[in-house]
This record gives C-alpha cells, sequence and structure tokens, in this order.
C-alpha cells in the first residue's frame, strides 16, 4: 500500500528525479514558462513553490537552502533578484499549470506550467 508517500517517482532514481526537478525548475526560473508532460510539471509544483517561499524571505539561509537544492547560483540569484519580489504581496499560488493535450508522437499528457503573474500573451490550448 502506497499510504501517505507523497513523492512522484517519475519511473526514474532518486538521484536521476532530483536533478531533472532542479533542472526543470531552474529553466521555469530563467525562461518564466515551461512545456513539458502533465506528471513532471505536477512534479515541480511544489518544488517552484518552496523556493519562491525561500526567495521571500531573503535572507542568508534561505538562499543557500536554495542553492542546495537548485544547484546554480545564476538561477537562485534570478529567483531572489526578480521572481520571489514579484510575489511579495501573494500568500501562496505562484504558478499555474495549463493542459495542452497529447504529445502526437506517443499520446503523453502534455502540460504547460507558468508563474501566475508574468505579463506575457496569455497561451491558447489546441488539441490536435
Amino acid at each position: 500500500m502506497r499510504h501517505r508517500k507523497k513523492t512522484i517517482k517519475l519511473g526514474r532514481k532518486s538521484s536521476h528525479r532530483e536533478a531533472m526537478m532542479a533542472n526543470m525548475v531552474c529553466s521555469l526560473i530563467q525562461e518564466k514558462r515551461i512545456t513539458t508532460t502533465l506528471p513532471k510539471a505536477r512534479a515541480i509544483k511544489p518544488l517552484a513553490e518552496k523556493m519562491v517561499t525561500l526567495g521571500k524571505r531573503g535572507d542568508l539561509h534561505a538562499r543557500r537552502q536554495a542553492i542546495s537544492k537548485l544547484k546554480s547560483q545564476k538561477s537562485v540569484h534570478e529567483l531572489f533578484a526578480n521572481v520571489a519580489p514579484a510575489f511579495s504581496e501573494r500568500p501562496g499560488g505562484y504558478t499555474r499549470i495549463v493542459k495542452l493535450g497529447t504529445r502526437p508522437s506517443d499520446a503523453s499528457e502534455m502540460a504547460i506550467i507558468e508563474w501566475v503573474d508574468v505579463t506575457e500573451a496569455p497561451v491558447e490550448a489546441t488539441a490536435e
């Protein structure tokens, strides 16, 4: 039974999964919006929101915690300088997942994960 086991495994070993999730959150911080599969988007959402919460704290300990998770000083600097201050008044819910339908090659559910307050043009979901 898998009661109270929250980790989404994604068919990977733990080290591979942690590295992949850190890279995806770094890409989200840098690009503001990424397209991925729905299970991966659901898996990185809690990590991305935790990183914004650390960025809102803004102290040295929070910065070091973010670096230890994301492994990228450039992304952490972007997070603390630009992303987190944009959410200073927001109590939570910093990301949104928009479903895109299935991928033609293997019928995987695709999704876009993005920051809520992105000021770019909205994405139109198209079913193919």
